[in-house]
């Protein structure tokens, strides 16, 4: 599903955004993911970091950049950049695998962003106390955009 992103996004005001523009990871091999993924739809104004998951040239960047270690979760490997402001990640903890995630990513401002749908999942599915506002504020989002296109 196609998410049109308001025009008052705040993602060109960013610093984490012009950051992850600056580490020049190849655009169509790397999406956002996590709650960094809200910011095009105006969901959050300044996530505390970048999740960033990348394949192929992207990822072989990413960890020419950095250290690669063994996130939290368990599975794959990671690589923090920016003070770890931005963590890489070859992989998701999710079911889909990264490349189709990448690959039916929303692209807005030149970023590829993990559609709406796929973090409200992946929130849900760890039920995390912190993801509760952002899972609300997806849900809202989403439930807006139907009935706007259910009127249209």
């Amino acid at each position: 599903m196609t998410q049109p992103y308001p025009r008052h996004s705040t993602v060109s005001r960013s610093p984490l955004v012009a950051a992850l523009r600056a580490l020049a990871l190849p655009a169509d091999h790397y999406a956002v993911f996590g709650s960094g993924a809200l910011l095009p739809a105006g969901l959050r104004d300044a996530p505390g970091d970048l999740d960033v998951i990348a394949r192929g040239p992207a990822w072989r960047r990413a960890m020419g950049l950095g250290e690669l270690t063994v996130p939290s979760s368990g599975l794959g490997r990671r690589v923090a950049l920016c003070g770890g402001a931005i963590e890489v990640f070859d992989r998701w903890p999710h079911d889909r695998p990264a490349g189709e995630l990448i690959d039916t990513a929303v692209v807005y401002d030149g970023i590829r962003w993990v559609s709406l749908h796929e973090v409200l999942v992946w929130k849900r599915a760890v039920g995390r106390q912190k993801d509760l506002d952002d899972i609300r504020a997806i849900e809202r989002y989403l439930r807006e955009l139907q009935q706007h296109h259910l009127a249209a």
